[in-house]
């Protein structure tokens, strides 16, 4: 093996690390972006679910309303609606 081939198969080498250093540096950039994009697309999920939950449980309210004025008997039908319609929704 002369002096050439082993100075070739030096750079091949060190062409090899340098290649796989940078290939490593961008793959620890990707998963640190992947992290990044998780987290935030978690933090909209909790939100969303917060505000459905929220609405819910005003639609649970106002069915309870509605299931009372149905089942109540010595109340008058209309003078509840009247007074739900009236009363603002938040």
């Amino acid at each position: 093996m002369g002096l050439f081939d082993f100075l070739s198969l030096g750079a091949l080498l060190g062409t090899l690390f340098l290649f796989t250093v940078i290939a490593s540096e961008i793959f620890k950039r990707w998963l640190k972006h992947k992290e990044v994009m998780a987290k935030v697309l978690s933090e909209e999920t909790a939100e969303r679910a917060a505000h459905y939950a929220a609405k819910v449980e005003k639609l649970e309210q106002r069915m309870g309303v509605m299931e009372r004025i149905l089942t109540d008997r010595s109340t008058h039908l209309s003078d509840e609606i009247e007074r739900l319609r009236d009363a603002p929704m938040n």
